[in-house]
């Protein structure tokens, strides 16, 4: 297998990994589970709500800054990063 196929399956899996994250966070904690969540409770609101609302973005935020470290961290192990 070449370098570029290597680093096309590891930036793929990558992105499948952050789209997992992104689904179960989203769907799972704002939509799904948001009944045994709402016994939860954190600053005083319970916790589906907390995700349905702010949770998601705060994580949809980690995972750019966590998809943009670990792509330069895949840039460098291959030598295709920008200078």
């Amino acid at each position: 297998m070449s370098d570029a196929s290597r680093y096309w399956t590891e930036n793929i899996r990558l992105v499948i990994g952050c789209l997992i994250v992104w689904f179960i966070v989203s769907y799972g904690a704002g939509i799904l589970f948001v009944h045994q969540l709402n016994t939860i409770r954190i600053g005083g609101y319970q916790l589906g709500f907390w995700f349905a609302q702010q949770g998601s973005i705060y994580t949809f935020v980690a995972l750019i800054f966590f998809y943009a470290s670990r792509m330069n961290t895949l840039d460098h192990k291959y030598n295709l990063q920008e200078d």
